[in-house]
This record gives structure tokens, sequence and C-alpha cells, in this order.
């Protein structure tokens, strides 16, 4: 079968950026100037294409990633709009497994931000190559210059300036293009090319050492540039643009570009860099799966020849199709009523209609190529991380792996009526968000929701009652604490019930000893000479599980621990495996009360960025709610103070910050690790509880 379009014509591409860099704003700009639409969306007027979610609209953020497809000259791009903030970061991630290349965008004004590089970060985990895009060139505070330095010295990347801008802030005029030495000012409407202008005078020597900086820059990094630079050889200007094209690829340097989006000036010359510098599926290395009957390594080439192979990266509940899933195909193709294997399952499922996706409006296709990124009806045992594959030679890609959440709060539904469609719209948002868990609290008799911060909360609240109609009571939030063991110890767990008939008995010896910070559970057979029978092991270790789950200081899951079971007794009459998982989890429980348990917290990573003559009070603050400062930057009147903090003392913090500043600072906050909580602190937070009303 004939491709729809040319593999290596096809970009699939992410924008990602910290929270109000202009990404929305700039996807905006590309459909219109690609053709997508008509007119131009506004976030403050909720007429976006890809915030088309109500409560995106109202906040004017992004929430859930979109993907649309348009075409700019004779390329295909497949562009995913990312969200900016902390919260969403799954978003982010599951974006970055699937695709090819990256748009990171940064604020003229704030540079390099904190969300920047966490995004950066991920791009680089999955080795994603990537152009930048210095936006808002035309705000008060505006410099590309020291953007580009922050790039540099904050990401520790190696940035290639191929634009400069004609002025900044209000005498922001246009771009100055490098490679070819012409300047260019607004993008103007589709239908016109994109306005020339001649290079001021004043801007000419600039233009020709910023030209051989690029130029030096380059003949670092590729080979062909340095040979034909040491024979003196002037390089073309086609020279050039495959040069850039290879070290972006290679992930050596990283092109810049420079505008501003909400002015439409740059995103045209940016979609031209889209298409000439990162890469398409063809580019990218073959895909490394493990053959699902014999568990050997195998290669997929990016080829429509080539077994069927996709990545399922995003359910969504979609009211009036029902539930889509989304996909990238690796290799391959597929047809809708094809019959695929779903190899994380053990389970075939068969593709139904298949779409094009455009935010939330969809074009229905009869087959997907290799490179394609679309969604799906029909696969009900599907969902993020799974692999799809054919059902001849099925494969296992690697999954995407989530954050755990770090916050949790009680919910319960105010009438039996809700109760019923609470319980399904709380599953299908699970399915749609893997860091958003659903848990019932069997002590308490509550459901307990957990996600990455009190926004994330916040909206899945609002979500229930305005997308699915249900009213509910939802309680204050709370911080997901763990548990955990510091001494390496051995517990006996005996489980002995004798009633006349036949009885119960199980008898475990375990040791439980820390595996470190992150280190995870193990759980290690060590019996010998059949002291326990090996068929009564996995029942020791189910009630090791559940006793972990339950926690022993304050009912918190137990974390980063090795639990070796090595001795017992058994009884050939009553043992039974009943019997050995309640040993386990009274051998795992007396242990751990033995080996000096203690609660940990999550501590998050705040960055607050604030005039220079708030920053005593931040400080202040910051040290009172139990932060500790790791460093204070500062870029003219600006400081950059990077902290890390206990979550349970940001509950609030942005009131508080904006009180402290008359609403001049603003902060952002990210999970980095757990750690242990004061012993003064320990038995308060053991009983800390509450619930308020939700309407």
């Amino acid at each position: 079968m004939s491709r729809t379009f040319p593999l290596e014509k096809v970009r699939n591409i992410a924008i990602i950026a910290h929270i109000d860099a202009g990404k929305t704003t700039l996807t905006e700009r590309i459909l219109y100037y690609t053709g997508a639409t008509y007119k131009i969306g506004g976030v403050d007027e909720g007429t976006t294409v890809t915030d088309w979610m109500a409560e995106e609209r109202k906040r004017g953020i992004t929430i859930t990633s979109a993907a649309i497809t348009c075409h700019w000259r004779d390329y295909r791009i497949n562009i995913i709009d990312t969200p900016g903030h902390v919260d969403f970061t799954a978003e982010v991630e599951r974006c970055l497994r699937v695709l090819d290349g990256g748009v990171v965008l940064f604020d003229a004004v704030q540079g390099v931000e904190a969300q920047s590089e966490t995004v950066w970060r991920q791009a680089d985990r999955y080795n994603v190559p990537r152009v930048c895009f210095v936006n808002k060139m035309e705000r008060v505070g505006a410099s590309f210059e020291r953007t580009v330095g922050m790039i540099e010295s904050r990401l520790h990347a190696k940035p290639l300036s191929i634009q400069i801008p004609i002025g900044a802030e209000d005498t922001f005029q246009g771009v100055i293009d490098l490679i070819e030495k012409k300047a260019y000012s607004l993008d103007g409407d589709r239908e016109q090319a994109i306005t020339e202008i001649s290079i001021p005078e004043t801007y000419l020597a600039k233009v020709n050492e910023a030209r051989h900086n690029m130029i030096e820059k380059l003949a670092e990094a590729d080979d062909h540039v340095l040979t034909s630079y040491l024979d003196g050889i002037e390089l073309s200007n086609e020279d050039i643009r495959s040069a850039i094209r290879r070290t972006t690829i290679a992930a050596k340097l990283v092109p810049v570009l420079c505008g501003s989006a909400l002015t439409n000036r740059g995103v045209r010359l940016l979609l031209d860099a889209v298409g000439r510098y990162l890469p398409s599926p063809s580019d990218m290395p073959p895909t490394r799966a493990v053959d699902y009957k014999n568990n050997n390594e195998v290669i997929r080439q990016v080829s429509d020849e080539e077994p069927f192979t996709a990545l399922a990266f995003k359910v969504v509940t979609d009211p009036f199709v029902g539930r889509l899933v989304y996909f990238r195909v690796y290799s391959g193709e597929i047809k809708s009523g094809d019959q695929v294997f779903n190899t994380a399952r053990g389970k075939p499922e068969r593709i139904g209609r298949l779409f094009l996706m455009h935010a939330n409006r969809r074009d229905e296709i009869e087959t997907a190529d290799t490179g394609s990124i679309v969604a799906t009806l029909g696969l009900k045992n599907t969902f993020t991380g799974d692999t799809l594959s054919s059902m001849a030679q099925p494969v296992l890609l690697e999954s995407i792996k989530f954050p755990e959440p770090v916050i949790s709060i009680a919910i319960e539904p105010k009438s039996r009526a809700d109760q019923d469609k609470m319980g399904e719209a709380l599953r299908k948002l699970s399915e749609e968000d893997p860091t958003f868990k659903v848990t019932y609290n069997e002590e308490t008799g509550q459901i307990v929701i957990a996600g990455m911060g009190e926004l994330h909360l916040e909206i899945i609240s609002h979500r229930l009652f305005s997308e699915f109609g249900v009213s509910a009571n939802v309680g204050t939030p709370r911080v997901a604490y763990k548990e955990t063991v510091t001494l390496s110890v051995e517990a006996e767990g005996r489980f002995v019930r004798q009633s006349g008939g036949r009885g119960q008995y199980g008898d475990v010896w375990l040791s439980v000893e820390p595996t470190g910070r992150g280190g995870g559970f193990e759980f290690v057979d060590r019996i010998k000479g059949g002291t326990i029978p090996r068929n009564y092991v996995p029942a020791i270790e189910a009630g090791v599980k559940e006793a972990l789950e339950a926690g022993v200081v304050a009912g918190y899951p137990i974390v980063d621990i090795r639990v070796t079971v090595f001795d017992g007794s058994y009884h050939e009459v009553d043992s039974s495996e009943m019997a050995f998982k309640m040993a386990g989890s009274m051998a795992l429980k007396n242990g751990v009360q033995k080996a000096k348990p203690v609660i940990l917290e999550p501590i998050m990573k705040m960055e607050v960025i604030t005039p220079k003559e708030f920053l005593g009070d931040i400080i202040g603050d910051v040290s009172s709610r139990r932060g500790h400062i790791e460093s204070i930057d500062t870029h003219g009147d600006i400081c950059i103070i990077q902290s890390l903090i206990p979550l349970s003392e940001t509950f609030g913090y942005a009131t508080s910050l904006r009180s402290q500043t008359q609403g001049r600072a603003n902060h952002t906050l990210e999970f980095n690790s757990y750690q242990e909580i004061p012993a003064s602190l320990a038995k308060e937070v053991a009983e800390r509880t509450g619930m308020a009303k939700y309407a």
C-alpha cells in the first residue's frame, strides 16, 4: 500500500515550556499560517483550538495536551501543545516519549524558569532534538542575549543563535536571519509573503560578528564544516543548513530563534526551522523492543514493511464518540478493523475507527502508517504505556514512567445516586491521567484521590462536578507521606488457630532492612531445606505487600525496604496459603516496629521570582516554613530564589506571597525527593485529618 505522506517529510513535535511562555498563543499562530484555521484564537478570549476544555478556557492555562496536524510547505507537522504547569508534567512526559522533536519556548523577559529546566531534563531523558524560540520580544525587560546565556548556563546546553532580533521591548521590529543575512518584520496575513526589510545600518557589524560566531560553533560540532573552515572554503547557505540539521539531530547544538507570537513576528521562520532542522521519523534510530514470545531483544526498522508496532500514550473519554486511545506508530501500518495484540496486557484488541486529531475535532482516516500519531475507538483493555503490535510477531516496547502523586484528599458522594456516577467518573479520569490515583481506605471508609498538587486536585474536583454532574464533599489537601525503616532486624510472625476441626498454621521468619531513599521494595526468598514449602512463598509475599500498604507507624505506605524470608515452619494438615499470608503480614509489622520506623515527607523544589526589595521578607518566610535556601540569582532588579521546602508547608503559600510582595512575585513548585520528617512533627502528622464542603 502506498504511503499517505512521504515519511521524510513528516515532523512529530511537541511545544514545551514553562507556564505562561506563550505555547498556546504560538500554536494558534502556527495553525493560522498553515491554513488549519481561518482565524487566530486568543487565550484571554477562550477561543483557542488546543485549549478546548471548559476548565482550560476558564483559567487561561493548558491542562491536557492536545494533538493537531497541519501542513507547512511540503511538510506534514503533527504538533502536541503541552501544559506548562508542574502539576501536569505527566502530559509532557508521555508526549516526549513518542515524539521525534521539540520546540522549546522561553519568555524573553523571564529567560529560563523552573519548569523550563524540568521539561528540558525530560527531553534529555528521551534524547529529543530541539529548537528554541525566544518569545515575547516585545515585552518590557525582554533580552535575547540574556536568555541565550541562561540556556547555556542553567540548562548546560549548546545554543546556536541562527537569528538575532532587531530591537527589543517597544522598539522590537523583527528578526535577522544570520544564514541568509536578511531581515524580516511582520509575518502578515497567510496569503501574503513574509515582510522583508533592509538590515539597519547600525546592525551590519553585529550581524557579521554573530554569523561568524555561528559558523565557529558549527565547526566545533561538525567535521564537514571544520574541514571547510580550516581550508578557508566559503560555506554556502545550504551547507550551513545541512550542518545545523546534522548537529541538531545529533543533539550537539540547539538552534535558537526569536520573535513574538502575539504580534505575529518570527512564526513562519520557526515553521521553516521545524522542517529544515528537526528530524523525521526516518532520521531516528530503529525502535528497540522485546520479543513477547522468547524475551529476546528485537529491532523494528522505521518502515511500513515492518510488522506493526505502536505505543499507546494517552486515553481520553470523549463525550460524543466514547473512549479514544492515542498511539504512535513506530513501524508497519494498520487499518480500521484490523486485529492487534496488546503485549502489556496479553490480550488481542480490534482497531475501530481511526482519526487524525485536531484537538477535540476528528478527521476519520482508513490507514495509519509509520510515523503517524492517531487516535482510535474500540480498544477496551488498552491503557497509557501499553504496546500494540501485530498478532503474528508481538513485541513489547518500553513503557512510560510517571511520578508518584504527592498530595491527596478524601472525597465522598452527597447521595446514593452520586455514588454510582462518581465511581464511573473517577475510573474514566484515572484512565486519562496516570498521575491521578483513586484508592479506598477500608479503615475510614473514605475514597481518597491523589495527584501532583493542589491545582491538579482542584481541577479534578471541578471536572467531577461540571463534566460528570457529581455532587461531592471534598476534604482539605493531605500530604502523601510514606514510612520506612532505619535498621536491619529479624522478626517472626506466627498465625495459629485451633478450633476443633482443621486449624490454621503459619510460621514465618523475615529479615527487614532499608534499601535507601528511592531504593524501592524488594522481596527475597532464602528458604532452605524445605522449612516452608515453595507453594506458600507467594502467599507470604502477598501478606507482606498488604502490610506495606497499610503502614505501621501512622497508616502510610512503607517504602524503600528489603524483606527476606529465610525460615519458618509448617503443619502438614493445618497449614494453608491464608495462614502464611497472615503470618507474613504479622512478621512484617513486628519487624518494622523493631526497625526504628520513621515517617517520610515529600520535599518540593521551589523557585520564587521577586523584585529585590522583597528578598529579605521572602527568605524569612521560607525559613519559617522549614525551607532551605539553595541559591539566589540576581538579574537586574529581579531575584530568583531556589529552595527546598516540605510540601505540607506550601499550602496557601501563593496567597501569602502575594500579600508580602503586593502581587509582584510568583513561584513554582516541583517534586524533589522524600526526606525524614522531624520527630517533633511525626505525632502531629500521624493524627492529621479533615473534611470540607465542595459545591
